[in-house]
């Protein structure tokens, strides 16, 4: 059986193509378009996996997309509307205003003791002042609470105007783009949060377990609670919206001035540096969460966080909303694990993109393993969505094999590529690992570009960027060349056989989510030590695990430049310019790697140095000598 799966086309659009229950081929459209979270038809990414698979329109049984159609979605969202009017008051949000007077009422200084890289200054760490109408409005509606509740009407009920009309949009924009391919009649759609929960499951590998789906929205709602096992999935309970721990968290990276739905691990990093108990009493007077539900009071009021941002710094602000959304995230957690008795835990959503939330639902006493979804946002619901097509089909016992579910491209195109650049090269052969490996002892900088692309946010590997994770500096100074503003450190890539030795309370029950970068572990004494640049000022760190299993020749790497430096560790950041999705062909990767100024580009069997590479070595020996006088 044959089944094409579509995620929402609303963002991140992406096809997934499933063949008796395995994913044989997937890839976001952003990849193709160089539009990041490319919205639309998958045209491209569809007719690039019909090439790469063989398949023809004729020969796929059946098409699965993870919404309603328009008329359905809109009757959900009316009706999560009504439900909302009937729970929200002025009486409740009393609470939430007598705090931020109290908060307001004293004096309030910045710990400085801490450097944050990219805020270089104090006044970097607060938001540039506003126009005073704007200030009065935002102070107001977190004074009062009669206008917080007004503002959460007003702004809830034009969310549900633009929200309607978008989901006829879409569902139109599909129908018309598989009529295109005579697919339109093959057509299965599903809930939402039903997909995200299909995906974590069946890719885990699990018995049984708990799925817990966090999201922005989705069907009139914002997630849900399953229990899954031999005989299915069986929702349990839904959380509804406006009460949502994804737009809870888009508005914090608004109100900080990044961009929603893209810059969230931005805040994540910049938490670790901030206070949260000053605020987070005010945040969490705004939840009530009974028996496992979560509502959000105000909910759809943004504005009473950019009163914050007004005198609050932004480490602290993101500090408080980071740890409300682990408090009320595990509290929901912990009462379903306790109500089922399940002790194993999927998720997916994009919440669940929140490494430190996954590994604080980990830390859960009564949880003994976690698996995270590799593609936990919008754009893996294709695949879910497919994997419900299949019903009682999905095999349940076998995990993930792993993400490289992509593109790959020929030596012909490789080379093609570097001659339009007309770019040097040695061709190492058998033998790039080692080379690479030799490269990265001497402390060079390398982009990978290898076998098939990486499907879902994170690069594993094949579009990566490598270098040692012995000196921090080195962080800021890629981050300048790709033109990036970051506040955490870049992940590592590791050799799985020696995790243990390097993280805390890495066991068998996180091993295979952890080949997906999906959760953070507290750092070792000697992984500080000897990789500081991969370790969060928190002291935690979001490994890759790599095998010889998942990627032999990456693996390869590791194991020479171990044997090198007796160091198991490299970081693995993605092959990319600033706010250009990951690279996807041998073009992409040439031109990613001539603007960062990058040593070498490691494609396919070919070594290529950077015609500039001697001015960067000349730079770094000037600083370094600055430095020691």
């Amino acid at each position: 059986m044959r089944v094409l799966g579509i995620s929402p086309l609303d963002k991140d659009s992406s096809v997934s193509f499933m063949e008796d229950g395995q994913i044989v081929f997937a890839c976001g459209e952003e990849r193709l378009s160089r539009v990041k979270l490319q919205s639309g038809f998958p045209h491209q990414a569809l007719k690039l996996g019909l090439e790469r698979t063989g398949w023809t329109p004729e020969s796929i049984d059946t098409v699965a997309y993870a919404f309603f159609d328009g008329n359905e979605e809109a009757r959900l969202i009316h009706e999560a509307a009504a439900h909302d009017k009937a729970f929200q008051s002025t009486k409740k949000l009393r609470a939430s205003a007598d705090r931020y007077r109290a908060l307001r009422s004293k004096d309030y200084e910045l710990d400085e003791q801490i450097k944050i890289p990219g805020l270089e200054s104090k006044a970097d760490e607060f938001m540039p002042p506003k126009t005073w109408w704007k200030r009065a409005v935002y102070e107001a509606t977190a004074r009062v609470p009669a206008l917080d509740h007004f503002a959460h009407g007003k702004y809830f009920g034009e969310w549900v105007q633009t929200a309607v009309a978008d989901h006829g949009k879409w569902s139109n924009e599909l129908e018309e783009g598989l009529d295109a391919y005579g697919l339109k009649d093959k057509l299965k759609r599903f809930q939402h949060h039903d997909t995200h929960a299909a995906n974590a499951f069946y890719a885990s590998g699990f018995d049984d377990a708990l799925c817990l789906v966090l999201d922005g929205y989705g069907s009139g709602c914002c997630g849900g609670v399953y229990r899954a096992g031999a005989s299915g999935i069986t929702n349990l309970h839904r959380y509804r919206f406006p009460y949502s721990l994804g737009i809870f968290y888009e508005q914090v990276t608004s109100a900080l001035g990044f961009r929603p739905s893209r810059h969230e691990g931005k805040i994540v990093g910049l938490a670790a540096y901030g206070r949260p108990e000053l605020l987070s009493d005010l945040l969490k007077s705004r939840f009530e969460c009974e028996q496992g539900d979560i509502k959000i009071l105000g909910a759809q009021n943004y504005l009473i966080t950019r009163a914050m941002a007004l005198h609050f710094s932004k480490r602290d602000i993101a500090a408080a909303y980071q740890s409300v959304l682990e408090y009320v995230a595990c509290q929901s957690a912990s009462y379903w694990l306790k109500k089922t008795g399940l002790k194993r835990v999927v998720m997916s959503g994009g919440v669940h993109a929140n490494v430190k939330l996954n590994q604080r639902i980990f830390e859960i006493d009564e949880v003994e393993s976690v698996f995270i979804y590799p593609n936990m946002g919008d754009g893996g619901c294709g695949s879910g969505a497919a994997m419900l097509a299949f019903e009682d089909q999905m095999p349940q016992s076998s995990p993930l094999p792993n993400a490289y579910l992509g593109p790959d491209y020929s030596d012909k195109e490789i080379r093609s590529a570097l001659e339009a650049e007309s770019l040097t090269f040695e061709d190492c052969g058998a033998d790039l690992e080692r080379r690479v490996a030799e490269v990265l002892a001497d402390d060079g900088i390398v982009a990978r570009f290898n076998g098939r692309m990486e499907y879902g946010p994170r690069a594993l590997g094949n579009r990566s960027i490598l270098y040692p994770a012995k000196d921090p500096a080195v962080n800021q100074w890629l981050n300048d060349q790709l033109g990036r503003t970051e506040f955490m450190p870049f992940a590592p890539s590791v050799l799985a056989e020696d995790a243990p030795s390097l993280f805390v309370n890495m066991g068998p029950g996180c091993a295979k989510t952890s080949e997906f970068m999906t959760v953070t572990f507290d750092c070792t004494e000697a992984m500080k030590q000897h990789s500081p640049a991969a370790v969060h000022v928190d002291g935690t760190a979001r490994p890759q695990l790599v095998t010889a299993e998942s990627n032999p020749s990456f693996h390869g790497i590791l194991t020479h430049y171990k044997s090198l430096t007796g160091i198991p560790v490299l970081i693995n950041t993605s092959f990319n310019m600033h706010e250009e999705p990951i690279v996807g062909s041998p073009a992409d990767a040439v031109r990613a790697f001539m603007l960062g100024n990058i040593d070498y580009l490691a494609i396919g069997t070919c070594l290529v140095p950077h015609p500039k590479r001697r001015d960067r070595l000349a730079l770094s020996a000037d600083a370094s000598i600055g430095v020691e006088s």
